[in-house]
Formats: C-alpha cells, sequence, structure tokens
C-alpha cells in the first residue's frame, strides 16, 4: 500500500495499478482537491473511511489517504477476445458478477487456470479484486491467468455477445439444466454471488439462463464449486467432438 496525499498522487499520475483508494471521512482542504483531481477520469474506487479504519493498517504519516496496488496489471477483454481469435482459438470466458469473497475467488481462479478458461472479468466497482489473499488461495494461478477489470459489467457482457461468444448465465431461476446447453465454441459462463446472485440487467442480456440440479435443502451451491461444475461441463462437451 501507498499512504499519505501526494505519494498516492504521484502513484496516480505514474500510471501504477490501484486497486482502491480509501480517504479519511472528514477529509478536505487543497491537497485533497488536487488528490480527486488526479483521480478523476480513472476507474479507481474510493472509499470514505472513520479514520480509526485507516489507523488499523498503518500509524505513520498517512494524511488520511492509503491507496492499495493490485497484485497484477489488469487486461482488457476488447483485447483479449480479438487476440484469441487471431490465434484460432474459440475464447472461453468466466464472467463474476458482484463476487466479494476472496477465497471463492482465489479457489475459481485455479480451477480456470487448470481448466483453460483464457480470461477472467470482474467489475471495476463492488467486487473482489486481486490482491496478495486473493493469490494465496488461487495458488498462484492469478498470477498466471488475465483478469480484466472492467468499468461497466454489462457494457463486456455485451461486447463478448458482439464478438460472437455464447453468455450462458448460471442462475436458480433458470428453466433448463446445465448439461442440455450447447456449449462447445466461443463461450462466455456469468456468474454472480452467493448473496444476491446475478443482476437483473445483466441476466437480461445473456443468452441463456442455465441451473445445475439441486437435491437437498441447502438453497445453492458454493460459488466456486459451480464455476468448476460448468467450466468441466465446458471442456466435457468440447472434448466429445
Amino acid at each position: 500500500m501507498i499512504f499519505g496525499i501526494r505519494a498516492v498522487i504521484e502513484a496516480v499520475e505514474a500510471g501504477k495499478n490501484i486497486d482502491k483508494v480509501i480517504v479519511k471521512r472528514e477529509l478536505q482542504g487543497d491537497l485533497f482537491k488536487e488528490l480527486q483531481a488526479a483521480l478523476k477520469g480513472h476507474e479507481i474506487p474510493v472509499q470514505r473511511v472513520p479514520l480509526e479504519r485507516i489507523d488499523r493498517y498503518t500509524r505513520k504519516n498517512h494524511q488520511g489517504v492509503i491507496a492499495f496496488l493490485s497484485a497484477i496489471t489488469y487486461d482488457r477483454i476488447e483485447e483479449i477476445v480479438p487476440f484469441l481469435y487471431e490465434q484460432g482459438k474459440d475464447p472461453f470466458i468466466l464472467v463474476l458478477d458482484g463476487l466479494t469473497d476472496v477465497r471463492n475467488f482465489g479457489a475459481i481462479a485455479r480451477t480456470c487456470e487448470v481448466g483453460g478458461v483464457h480470461a477472467i472479468v470482474i467489475p471495476a466497482r463492488g467486487s473482489v479484486t486481486v490482491n496478495a489473499d486473493a493469490v494465496k488461495t488461487s495458488a498462484g494461478a492469478l498470477l498466471k491467468i488475465p483478469v480484466c477489470k472492467e468499468p461497466n459489467l454489462t457494457d463486456a457482457i455485451q461486447f463478448l455477445k458482439n464478438s460472437g461468444l455464447k453468455v450462458l448465465a448460471a442462475t436458480e431461476r433458470a428453466a433448463i439444466n446445465y448439461t442440455e446447453s450447447e456449449m462447445k465454441g466461443p463461450i462466455a459462463i456469468v456468474l454472480g454471488s452467493e448473496e444476491s446472485g446475478i443482476s437483473n440487467e445483466n441476466l437480461r442480456i445473456c443468452d441463456q439462463l442455465v441451473k445445475i440440479p439441486q437435491f437437498g435443502t441447502i438453497g445453492s451451491l458454493n460459488v466456486s464449486v459451480a464455476a468448476g461444475v460448468l467450466i468441466y461441463e465446458v471442456i466435457r462437451q468440447k472434448n466429445i467432438g
């Protein structure tokens, strides 16, 4: 992490990959306005928090501002998909809508890397990010598989559709089981958080909704387990000719 207003401004202007900035709730002044100006136009989440929360990270002279650097350089899905087509590959993309649990994220990334998924797409706001805990849980997979942090997830899904990918959303609201869906060719799978699922806006633009059948009384599978089931169904279908 980087702390201190001037240091954070310099990091932003230098193009450092910053996951988020936390700012003391009552912070004002000319130097803070300079920080706001530097952040303008960058897709960097800024959170106003109590001073006590900032002090938990460091007691040094943070001036009420801390920036958290990303463990990786994020990619752009608009660059990855054309590149895959140029290589003669059918893009295989996983989209995570609002996932917040770092351990689930790491587990999903590990399965993606092993299963041949080409990239993971996450929203820039309201989502997990690639931090040290996520990298550790992924067994290093997050250092190998491209992660795309998109400012507008709906636009990213629409781009995938426009690029010829079939976009499947996994939701208990679906009418058909995942094994009934055609998963060969270019494909993207959308998964939501365990708490709120996939947003209605994103569900509406997906090509097909599928569900994983359940026979117990618990409301849903763990999202990382659901990801594994769907990823390996894609692999199964691609390998049966």
